[in-house]
């Protein structure tokens, strides 16, 4: 080699390196812009809540942060879940109608593909989509979309299989606030006492949600700063049973103690002040009657610690802002904020024969013993579970729900609850605060949105691309539409009319006109400009559109694994949608 072609050789070599170098360094750069201009996002979900509990929907419940939120963002006075825990986390957590994603019903497989109590491979969730995008992924809370719980059995649906680089909380769905049943860190199941990351003075299961979302969003902006985060963050406050620490309890002593009506007026007087719903909207019947409860005191003890629970919450709520503050990533992560169903009237553990003292009767339960009881029959001491209207809620000793009656003022000024369709079952809260991407401030959105938004209000943020196969698994396309332009005061791009069905309660909503009916009655039709508590029927008089908006019922539900009706029971029946609704 002469020395000319030696130093042109050295030249090129060297040219070569300085261009890949530069093309890597402007590849960096221009990742780490594109990283910068995208949102972290946290979606935040409570449980068994009506809507108007929280302070800046109605309630006289203390909940400064949510309104700080409030405030400070946007609050949709039209927003929807599917009216049931597992189904709306089906939902929420794909982007697609519940039964679509296998969760149509509970946690048992019913033969059908729409009620597999599993998650399907023909969906993802939010944390298998965002990743590919660049984010970090956590899950803190309640998970409850399989029906594989057992620590030796399959884990293909627990969150890390399902898109999550880390998890803390229950597989399942309900359980003691001080023990909580299938609790879980990663792939692992724990107790209180063998978990090693986190070991507070005094076990609160909301607490517990509350501190580790807030560890996980410390080490993130430590060692990964350079990625934005996905965090689902998913409370069981304030779902059965009536569980809450005594200080919290302490701050709510003697606020109902006169009753239902006092707090169900307040209530259906603040949120026409608010501008929630409108003035012509009359407050659905009240239900409960005070001069007829026969344990008052007991009575009034469960709202106190129904309150305490999500007062609990929002402190929680509260220390997950603060840690983004300090870390300074508040200005430009995306909160999102709503409630799975509506306010709970089941009556569990409010029947019983306990007075207190109760001494320990049954074998001691060792700490280390995993726990996967969602109704426990008896506490690690071996006092048995303590019910019914001679023990006051809130130790953890005790499994009582606050019952139908207060669940009737919980979701003022709407009508049923949880399990149902109609609107006190299915509407909830929704507050977006995300101060460098939504630059109104305090105002009130209308436009109606519904769970399978979130999925597709987050690919927008994020600029996600959501896959059509996975796998060789056929990918459901999103149903919903992204909420975005509502940030910006703009008009959503909603093709379809809003769908349900639950139990058989089903439901269309297409503008202002709402279809809805119990389970094997007949429609009901209403017009929700005017009536958005439902108190007057106009099937009667407009037959013709309760025929439209049938048919696109049925339409949805064929495609949707909906059909068919009764398969939630193991029992479906053989005929058509439209042999079977009227």
């Amino acid at each position: 080699m002469t020395p000319s072609t030696s130093m042109f050789a050295r030249w090129f070599r060297l040219a070569t390196v300085t261009v890949f170098v530069t093309v890597t360094i402007n590849s960096t750069l221009a990742s780490l812009a594109h990283a910068a201009d995208r949102p972290n996002i946290i979606v935040i979900m409570s449980d068994d809540m009506g809507y108007s509990d929280i302070g800046c929907y109605g309630g006289e419940i203390e909940t400064p942060t949510l309104n700080g939120l409030a405030e400070n963002g946007l609050r949709f006075t039209q927003f929807y879940n599917t009216g049931r825990c597992c189904p709306t986390r089906g939902s929420l957590l794909t982007g697609l109608y519940p039964h679509q994603s296998g969760i149509g019903w509970m946690m048992t497989d019913r033969g059908h593909d729409g009620y597999r109590g599993d998650l399907n491979n023909n969906c993802r969730t939010m944390a298998e989509v965002l990743k590919p995008a660049g984010y970090s992924t956590y899950g803190v809370g309640k998970w409850h979309v399989t029906k594989h719980i057992d620590p030796d059995g399959p884990k293909h649906n627990w969150p890390r299989q399902r898109g999550f680089d880390r998890f803390y909380g229950t597989i399942t769905g309900a359980g003691s606030f001080f023990d909580p049943g299938t609790l879980t860190r990663d792939n692992q199941n724990i107790t209180p006492w063998t978990d090693s990351e986190y070991k507070p003075e005094q076990y609160y299961y909301t607490d517990a949600i509350s501190d580790n979302a807030v560890k996980f969003i410390d080490k993130h902006c430590q060692q990964d700063a350079d990625k934005p985060f996905f965090m689902y963050v998913t409370y069981t406050a304030a779902h059965w049973p009536m569980h809450a620490l005594e200080k919290d309890i302490a701050k709510y002593k003697g606020r109902y103690d006169t009753g239902y009506a006092p707090v169900r007026e307040g209530r259906a007087k603040r949120v026409v002040e608010l501008g929630l719903v409108s003035e012509a909207c009359e407050p659905a019947p009240l239900i409960g009657q005070w001069e007829n409860v026969e344990h008052q005191a007991w009575e009034a003890r469960c709202m106190e610690v129904y309150a305490a629970m999500i007062d609990s919450m929002d402190q929680g709520i509260g220390r997950i802002v603060g840690s983004l503050k300090k870390n300074d990533e508040f200005d430009n992560t995306l909160i999102v904020f709503m409630q799975d169903n509506g306010g709970c009237q089941e009556g569990n553990g409010r029947r019983g024969d306990f007075t207190r003292p109760v001494a320990a009767s049954l074998p001691k339960i060792p700490l280390d013993q995993i726990r996967l009881d969602v109704v426990p029959k008896q506490n690690r001491a071996g006092v048995p579970t303590l019910t019914g209207p001679g023990i006051m809620p809130g130790p953890e000793d005790t499994y009582i729900a606050y019952g139908l009656n207060w669940a009737n003022v919980s979701n003022t000024p709407f009508r049923e609850y949880k399990h149902f369709v109609h609107e006190g079952g299915i509407s909830t809260p929704l507050i977006a605060h995300w101060p460098a991407g939504i630059k109104r401030r305090g105002d009130l959105e209308h436009q109606p949105g519904h769970l399978i938004d979130i999925m597709a209000t987050c690919v927008d943020v994020a600029q996600a691309d959501y896959p059509k196969t996975v796998n060789e698994h056929d990918i459901k396309p999103l149903e919903g539409a992204s909420l975005r332009p509502a940030f910006a005061g703009k008009s959503l791009s909603r093709k379809e009319p809003l769908f349900w069905e639950h139990e058989g309660n089903r439901a269309i909503r297409d503008g202002d006109w709402k279809l809805v009916a119990k389970q094997n009655k007949p429609w009901e039709l209403y017009d929700l400009k005017t009536d958005r508590s439902e108190t007057h029927d106009l099937s009667a008089t407009r037959p013709e559109l309760v025929k439209q908006l049938a048919t696109k019922w049925e339409a949805y539900a064929a495609r949707a694994n909906v059909l068919p009706l009764g398969t939630w029971r193991g029992t479906p029946r053989k005929a058509t949608a439209s042999k079977n609704v009227k």
